[in-house]
């Protein structure tokens, strides 16, 4: 999710959406609810989940964690401004894990974080909201999936849509047969980013612990063009825009397409637009064929913002188009619109069910839970390793695991940082 959301703005939304949400669920018993307590970790897009889960009824945001201390007391200073308390600001998030009175951790931190964090966190007895996608690489999915399991909590991954209302109703139409047999959907993405020009060896800032922002991948110089949001151009760090834009769409063709894991991926694309230090392609296409004559494509285009729908699913009588805000529409065979319905993103909702996961002390019970999120990670894994080996990957159907190319399975892991690596 970019970070183009003021502060007046995110604060209004998401305490407009936690009264809409309010309003919309049914009454539960007249004693409140039990009270969640939650730490936050990694406070660019964490700055506005601390405030979405802060403005929940029985949620007590205890801790805000960044390596950036300035960072760190910009969020404490607007979840006080949300909720009328102040969390305590840590830098290092194994002090949230320590509390024994805190029930979860949010991990908003780089994607190179997640699995690491998450793992640590399962092991410390907490739950988990992680935000996408939920690891830097496959095997690192197998382990969170893993962990969850052994210690029996709740991995709810940020993959919000799954949680709204209308894309909810949508999926649900399309797998009543609104649009007949479905066999096809299409995702894409559009931006205008800038070039990241030639990085300069600088000095860290005095208010960044460089060394705790690497955690536990493998040390590189600090350069001026990758912290804090680049990153996600290099693969030490992040998955290119795939992993960061595209899981939200790939999610959710898997998820109306019904299928799991693809036989065979194709990628094509590169970095085009600038001669640049970015290592992940800018312009992206993929394709995903399933068992059962079944493909899903994404195209994705960095620097250039003309987009067309969102994601669009392909049936036998018709077609079911998603927009970014959750709205839908369906087409008949004659592309005559048959029904129009506005939606939302479902953010508020989506940590509404987390927070009724854990009260119930029903860990799987989730929207986008870790076992099922992984498998939309796992496109993405997929497609930018087809893209990295330039050439197609056959697939296992059973678990997605790459057949018959050891030099592709190379990168279904990676080297950690000595004293990181994660273990469950």
């Amino acid at each position: 999710m970019e970070p183009t959301m003021n502060r007046r703005e995110f604060v209004g939304r998401t305490a407009l959406g936690a009264v809409a949400l309010a309003a919309s669920l049914p009454a539960r018993a007249e004693e409140a609810p039990r009270t969640v307590v939650v730490g936050v970790m990694g406070l660019s897009r964490g700055m506005a989940l601390a405030t979405e889960f802060a403005v929940q009824p029985g949620v007590e945001v205890r801790y805000v964690c960044d390596v950036d201390t300035k960072r760190a007391e910009t969020c404490a200073a607007e979840v006080e401004k949300a909720c009328g308390k102040r969390p305590q600001i840590v830098d290092d998030f194994r002090r949230i894990l320590e509390d024994q009175g805190v029930d979860a951790l949010v991990c908003a931190a780089p994607n190179h974080w997640h699995a690491p964090a998450t793992i640590l966190a399962c092991s410390a007895g907490k739950h988990v909201y992680v935000e996408k996608p939920c690891c830097h690489n496959p095997r690192e999915g197998e382990l969170m999936i893993e962990a969850a399991r052994k210690h029996n909590r709740a991995v709810q991954v940020g993959t919000q849509r799954r949680s709204s209302p209308s894309i909810r109703k949508a999926i649900e139409m399309i797998h009543g047969g609104a649009i007949g047999r479905v066999y096809a959907s299409r995702a894409t993405y559009a931006s205008v980013r800038p070039s990241l020009g030639r990085g300069k060896p600088v000095a860290v800032p005095a208010e960044l612990n460089y060394d705790l922002w690497q955690g536990p991948a493998p040390r590189m110089d600090y350069l001026d063009n990758r912290v804090h949001y680049n990153w996600h151009w290099f693969w030490h760090w992040g998955n290119g825009e795939l992993g960061n834009n595209g899981v939200h769409t790939l999610d959710l063709c898997r998820w109306g397409l019904q299928v799991d894991n693809p036989v065979r991926v194709t990628s094509c694309g590169g970095r085009y637009r600038f001669a640049d230090d970015q290592e992940t392609p800018d312009t992206h296409t993929v394709g995903f064929e399933f068992e059962g004559n079944r493909a899903i494509t994404w195209q994705g285009h960095s620097c250039n913002g003309y987009g067309e729908d969102f994601v669009n699913f392909y049936g036998e009588t018709g077609t079911l188009c998603l927009d970014d805000g959750g709205d839908f529409k369906l087409l008949d065979l004659d592309n005559k619109v048959v029904l129009e319905e506005k939606g939302t993103l479902g953010g508020p909702e989506h940590i509404a069910d987390f927070l009724t996961a854990i009260r119930d002390e029903a860990p799987t019970r989730l929207h986008c839970e870790i076992g099922d999120a992984y498998k939309s990670t796992l496109l993405c894994h997929l497609g930018n390793i087809a893209h990295r080996t330039g050439r197609s990957l056959r697939c296992d159907a059973a678990d997605g695991k790459i057949l018959d190319d050891a030099e592709a399975m190379k990168h279904w892991a990676r080297d950690y940082e000595p004293g990181w690596e994660p273990k469950v």
